[in-house]
């Protein structure tokens, strides 16, 4: 018994011996840090010691003091958290914490350290600066040998990047496999088999998305190999993908798979590790488009053959020209219609080959062709090899920095046009002759009866007053005949001066109640509109105002003879911006006052309002009109720069416009000298007579002579000028005829105004386009056939203004 005793007991001795052994073993492997240690400085205690050198972050905290404080941290720890080690010792590390940090791993941690057992967290903690960043936290109890709990180590890891790109991977592989499944075009991955000659043999399918069996007809693919999957392929398939593998090289092309039937538009590269031998491939069934750019070609080439048919069989003129001016192209028709040989215009200029005279049209054309306008229909004389010009209508288009052009012969239809308009002239002149020739003989027969009357023996005084008080309206009559065919061919001498329109139409309106009737209701508006200040505009003309009254007279005779004498009649005075196309003329800008004249009668057919200004045309009855009252007023329009219009509407009415050109400034004002008395005694005013005419130039002289006055007669300009150079100046007046041979009437008036200044000048004339066209210069002009009493009246009122003007000088 005592020695089993004894026994025991020096168990006991050995297991307190190994007990202490062990002791020291562990302390000398775990120990806390001396009173007054707060660092991590050097230490033996091996924990302690591990923890410093290690570089991943770590603390150790001691739940034995009160809230479990931070009783060690490591260089790595305060890197990551920004801290110092005095701002760490002592406190919990739950400070690390804040508004983002997860509640439920927070309890985790709690749960974990009260149980004394190990934890592993993801956890969001802030550095010092405020910024956040996601901690891997490890979190682990140490023991003493007794079991006794000494420290709680925590090591750990910022997984913030990790994160991130985490995130970023799987938002792109999202985005990858939307993208993936979303494409029209079909998308593969396939690994290349390469013999031991590194010759590719074969691709097996990786990864296809939804689009492929689509584009290439192709199912259930995945882990094939293209060889079971489409016997025969052409090697170029297997040829190009294995390149992509082992060069890296995209490759880009289209080809077609005789298997499937099928064209494709590929891109191929390589994805992956280089010694996968991937490659990714995208590509496109473009079978329809190569079909289609296939009929295109062949139509594409079947036009061109067409094209360049036409281009060498056409007749007409065919050129490519640049804005240059620089012919680029012709075709043969120039050498066949001009003569000119290809060589001769590719390279030349356009108006090198155009009649001098259509220079101008053609360039305002170019302009307009530079300026991405189209051309049509322009007519210009093109010379051709041999001297001789042809005419030639052109339409052009332009392209570019060219334009293409196309020029048609239309020189027959120039010509048949020339006969057509000579055959209407000869027609008119026809229609003229016959009118004329039927006026005049009437008025002829009344003076021919009338003299023949007054050859009678024992004629009574009366009767002879009577006939040739006849004799003399006849002869007036005439003279308004023949001034209203000179109005109509814009030949009338006109005396042009500005005047306000609306003041003469409303002079003219007191009598067109005269002319109307009382079963016609007149009224007349004035509305000139209003000038950008608000100022109402004046409806001033520069025109002759007596033919503007017999201009309005003869419109408002007309509108009152279509109305049968009963209906309204409006005349209007406005502005207008533009005179509208007529007669095919195109609309012509500009500033006009537009006096329009309305009637609510019967309206003029269409095949009668085309020729209703031509003279001597009426559809009156016989003896109710002469058919030159409108002429009169189409003449008067045309003469003053201005048109007139007619809109008509059968059962509706009609209405006559009359444009004239608005002029701004005032009328001129003239003090007005009393009319001289007519046959009054000349007192001996010595006149010069300048008459070719031997019949006119004995009246003139002759009447004047009985008048009192003292003449010579001359019958041409240079005797005239040689007259007067005679010393002294022997006339007080000359009276000259506008139309003689050589030096004319208004150039003879110029000379004697240079030459002998003040003396007064009268010109005679029936007819003068001089004087149509250009004026009187201001010379007094007397019209024939003149009375004796107009002669006397237009010499008496030069001599008198002569007479005035020195009085004033």
């Amino acid at each position: 018994m005592d020695d089993a005793l004894e026994r025991l007991r020096l168990r006991e001795r050995e297991l307190e011996a190994e007990i202490a052994r062990l002791r020291v073993q562990r302390d000398a492997m775990t120990r806390r840090p001396d009173s007054g240690q707060r660092t991590s400085a050097a230490s033996p205690d091996l924990l302690f010691t591990a923890a410093e050198k290690t570089r991943m972050p770590m603390i150790i905290t001691d739940p034995n003091q009160p809230d479990n404080p931070i009783v060690f941290a490591n260089r790595a720890f305060q890197d990551l958290c920004g801290y110092d080690a005095d701002e760490l010792l002592g406190r919990n590390c739950r400070f690390l914490q804040g508004e983002g940090t997860d509640r439920a791993e927070v309890a985790r941690v709690r749960d974990a350290i009260a149980a004394r057992r190990d934890v592993v967290v993801e956890i969001v903690n802030y550095h010092r600066d405020g910024s956040a960043f996601r901690n891997e936290l490890y979190v682990s109890p140490v023991f003493d040998a007794d079991g006794q709990l000494v420290y709680f180590f925590a090591s750990q890891l910022d997984v913030t990047r990790f994160r991130t790109e985490e995130g970023r991977f799987a938002e792109s592989e999202a985005r990858y496999r939307t993208l993936f499944d979303a494409i029209d075009a079909g998308f593969c991955i396939v690994e290349m088999r390469f013999d031991s000659d590194g010759r590719p043999v074969d691709y097996r399918f990786l990864e296809v998305n939804p689009a492929f069996e689509r584009q290439a007809g192709l199912g259930d693919v995945i882990g094939e190999w293209v060889s079971d999957v489409i016997p025969g392929l052409e090697p170029r398939w297997l040829e190009t993908y294995g390149d992509v593998a082992l060069t890296g090289r995209p490759a880009r092309f289209e080809s077609g798979a005789v298997s499937l039937g099928r064209w494709f538009d590929v891109h191929a590269l390589r994805v992956g590790e280089p010694v996968q031998h991937r490659v990714a491939i995208l590509f496109n069934d473009i079978t329809e488009r190569r079909e289609a750019e296939t009929v295109l070609r062949a139509t594409a080439r079947d036009r061109t053959t067409e094209r360049d048919l036409v281009w060498r069989a056409s007749r007409d003129l065919l050129v490519i020209c640049g804005f240059d001016g620089i012919y680029r192209s012709v075709n043969p028709a120039w050498t066949e219609m001009l003569g000119w040989p290809a060589d001769a215009l590719v390279g030349s200029r356009f108006d090198g080959f155009l009649h001098p005279d259509d220079v101008a049209a053609a360039s305002a054309a170019f302009a307009r062709l530079t300026e991405g306008g189209i051309l049509d229909n322009l007519d210009v004389r093109m010379r051709t090899a041999d001297g001789d010009v042809r005419w030639v209508s052109w339409n052009a288009i332009p392209q570019g920095d060219h334009f293409y052009a196309a020029g048609r012969d239309v020189t027959e239809r120039k010509i048949l046009e020339d006969q057509l308009r000579q055959s209407q002239k000869l027609e008119a002149v026809g229609q003229l002759t016959g009118g004329v020739a039927h006026d005049f003989n009437n008025l002829l027969t009344v003076i021919k009866s009338s003299t023949d009357l007054l050859k009678r023996p024992d004629l009574p005084e009366e009767r002879r007053q009577r006939y040739i008080g006849a004799i003399s309206d006849t002869v007036s009559r005439a003279a308004k005949l023949t001034g209203q065919l000179l109005a109509f061919a814009r030949r009338q001498a006109l005396s042009p001066e500005v005047f306000d329109v609306a003041r003469s139409v409303a002079s003219v309106a007191d009598m067109v109640g005269t002319l109307t009737g009382a079963r016609i209701q007149v009224q007349t508006k004035v509305d000139p509109g209003h000038a950008p200040d608000g100022a109402p505009l004046t409806c001033l003309v520069d025109a002759d105002p007596s033919q503007f009254d017999t201009a309005l007279v003869n419109m408002v005779v007309n509108a009152r003879d279509a109305m049968d004498g009963e209906g309204r009649l409006g005349i209007r005075v406005s502005r207008a911006l533009a005179i509208p196309a007529v007669r095919a003329h195109p609309r012509i800008r500009g500033d006009y006052v537009a006096v329009s004249v309305s009637d609510t009668g019967s309206g003029i057919p269409p095949d009668v309002l085309e020729r209703i200004f031509e003279p001597f045309f009426t559809t009156k009855g016989v003896g109710q009109g002469t058919g030159l009252g409108l002429s009169q007023v189409f003449g008067f329009a045309k003469q003053s720069g201005g048109e007139v219009v007619v809109e008509s509407e059968l059962g509706h009415g009609t209405t006559f416009t009359l444009y004239l050109p608005r002029v701004r400034g005032a009328m001129a004002t003239q003090a007005a000298l009393p009319e001289p008395a007519p046959l009054a005694d000349g007192h001996g005013t010595r006149v010069l007579v300048v008459e070719d005419n031997l019949e006119v130039g004995a009246f003139a002289t002759q009447a004047l002579q009985e008048l009192g006055y003292a003449t010579r007669w001359v019958t041409d300009a240079e005797q005239a000028l040689q007259a007067l150079g005679q010393a002294p100046a022997p006339f007080d007046v000359v009276f000259s005829d506008v139309v003689m041979p050589g030096m004319n009437g208004i150039d003879l008036g110029h000379a004697i105004r240079a030459r002998h200044s003040g003396l007064p000048v009268v010109l005679a004339s029936g007819y003068s386009h001089v004087i149509a066209e250009q004026g009187t210069h201001g010379f007094e002009l007397l019209r024939k056939p003149y009375s004796v009493e107009d002669l006397s009246r237009s010499l008496r009122r030069a001599v008198e203004l002569r007479g005035a003007s020195v009085r004033e000088g």
